[in-house]
């Protein structure tokens, strides 16, 4: 008689994707694969979430204990399945929150492949073919922005983040060599715009520099970065003898698809080096995560425009182009293909012009002694991560295979086609005013006004008059209490979910501007579904107006 614990072992076999070929267990495996999503589908209705919102009762979670005895696949397939009810579905055409897209199929599966059979990128011992295609994947991204993509190379990180992170992290070797090794031994500077993502605060705390040695710099009415104050505060820092980690560019920022001008960013870096005769160059890392899938645009015909947009879609196209062309001067970009590369959670390429600034962050083969006996491919050696999954690489390649420049081209036309109308819609009325207009990308950002208020004039003495100020605090109130009430009249269901910004950015005396967010990211978004907004807002005005105080 077996011991108990081989009919355990027995039965959790069978939860197992089998090593060797059995035609009736791999059946099964597919089987419990389409079980769940016939399950996840059942949760699917005309509104854009899964099953029933319900409330987050994280009480009961705390409470949870691992179980004594096993479950079923079938019964954990469905506690895993109940816990998607409630989610937002981002390829939902009333869906517009944040930059979320919907993956593709090929890219889900791009990501199930290495799922099931665990490669892991440290080195091509471990990942085989799975190594080749982060550096197809790093090639062909290298060669769409411009880059030589014989002479780049990129590594997949865990998130947006960890791109800026490998950016300031080779800028801080370059302005003080030999920190892997001894240490921050003087101050680094990271020098970015107002309007940057949070993020290069984190990096730098976390790499040691400290949040105080982050430079903003103030940006324009465009959000972009004002070049001659760049100047002006590197100079200084210069003068102090200070060093100067990193310079970021935002290519693409998260609010409002603001594009800071590269090409005179390194104008300036290449001068500033000249003048006081620096033995290193300022690292510029662009941060593209949004921005970078405009590069299939570098080479798009705008007056033939075989594609057919629209004239405001072709301006919109045209006017982000002549930021993002110029990704090829940056030292490095952060890609993330989980944005506007429509790639699941987490797919983000840390891109450098020149693959051999990685040997400034290598460790010896000596300090690895259990990896790289075989193989020519040893990213670990010069990665954060020791273990890095193929996920990001694998669904990024799917895309980049299934969309071609044309289908991304496509894809992004259309969205921004879908913002322009929303836009367009909101510059009609004379309750809604829209701040980004002069913008390029998928974003719309927006204030919406009570009845009575001039929005011709009222929202430009709001940003720049104090005497306003109470005005301006009013209304960022009145645009919280719309999107409270459109959210969660989406909580039911119904209308639309967009999001909300707590500043769009600062006023010229220093209080936040508030702002209604759309991002459409679904392909398929269509005009319709632009009513649907403006429906929203006018249902939520006049529960404002028939209850002013919000009793």
């Amino acid at each position: 008689m077996p011991a108990q614990y081989q009919s355990l072992l027995h039965e959790l076999r069978q939860a197992f994707p089998q090593p060797v070929s059995d035609p009736v267990h791999d059946a099964y495996f597919v089987f419990s694969f389409l079980r769940a999503l016939d399950q996840v589908d059942a949760m699917k209705s005309a509104t854009p979430i899964l099953g029933q919102p319900g409330e987050l009762d994280y009480p009961a979670a705390r409470r949870k204990r691992i179980a004594d005895e096993t479950q079923s696949l079938e019964h954990v397939t469905r506690q895993l399945v109940d816990h998607l009810s409630g989610m937002f579905i981002w390829g939902h055409p009333r869906a517009q929150i944040n930059v979320i897209p919907c993956p593709t199929i090929p890219s889900v599966i791009g990501g199930m492949l290495p799922s099931i059979y665990n490669p892991n990128l440290v080195s091509d011992e471990s990942s085989r073919q799975v190594a080749v295609a982060e550096i197809e994947v790093s090639a062909m991204t290298a060669s769409l922005l411009g880059y030589d993509a014989d002479r780049a190379g990129g590594v997949f990180t865990f998130g947006g983040t960890g791109t800026l992170l490998y950016g300031a992290r080779i800028g801080l070797e370059k302005a003080l060599p030999k920190t892997m090794q001894t240490g921050l031994r003087e101050p680094a500077y990271v020098v970015c715009s107002s309007q940057a993502h949070y993020a290069c605060g984190t990096v730098a705390s976390w790499l040691g520099l400290g949040r105080d040695q982050v430079v903003e710099v103030p940006t324009d009415s465009h959000n972009e970065m004002r070049i001659c104050l760049l100047e002006t505060m590197c100079r200084d820092l210069l003068r102090q003898g200070k060093r100067i980690a990193v310079i970021v560019a935002t290519m693409g920022t998260t609010d409002a698809f603001g594009l800071d001008d590269l090409h005179a960013i390194h104008d300036v870096r290449e001068r500033l080096v000249d003048e006081f005769h620096l033995d290193y160059r300022p690292h510029i890392h662009a941060d593209a995560v949004i921005g970078w899938a405009w590069g299939v645009f570098n080479d798009y015909d705008f007056d033939l425009n075989p594609l057919g947009f629209r004239g405001r879609t072709v301006r919109a196209l045209a006017g982000a182009k002549r930021r993002i062309q110029h990704l090829r001067l940056a030292d490095s970009i952060g890609i993330d293909f989980h944005k506007t590369g429509f790639a699941p959670y987490v797919s983000s390429l840390f891109l450098l012009r020149d693959a051999d600034d990685l040997r400034l962050i290598s460790r010896t083969a000596e300090s690895m002694p259990y990896i790289g006996h075989s193989g020519t491919y040893h990213p670990g050696r010069y990665t954060l991560e020791t273990t890095r999954s193929g996920f990001g690489p694998m669904a990024a390649l799917a895309n980049l295979l299934l969309f071609g420049k044309a289908g991304l081209r496509a894809l992004l036309g259309h969205l921004v086609t879908m913002a322009e109308a929303l836009r367009e819609q909101l510059e009609g009325h004379r309750a809604t005013h829209v701040l980004n207009a002069g913008h390029f990308g998928p974003v719309t950002l927006f204030r919406v006004f009570p009845d009575g208020v001039d929005t011709f004039t009222i929202p430009e003495r709001e940003r720049t008059d104090p005497a306003y100020r109470n005005s301006l605090l009013k209304h960022n109130a009145y645009n919280r209490r719309i999107f409270d009430l459109i959210q969660a009249e989406a909580l039911q269901g119904r209308g639309v979910v967009i999001s909300l910004t707590d500043c769009y950015r600062e006023t010229d005396y220093g209080e936040p501007i508030v702002a209604l967010k759309s991002y459409i990211l679904s392909p398929f978004s269509d005009e319709k579904y632009i009513n649907d907004v403006l429906e929203s807002i006018w249902r939520a005005r006049k529960i404002i107006a028939d209850d002013p105080v919000g009793k």
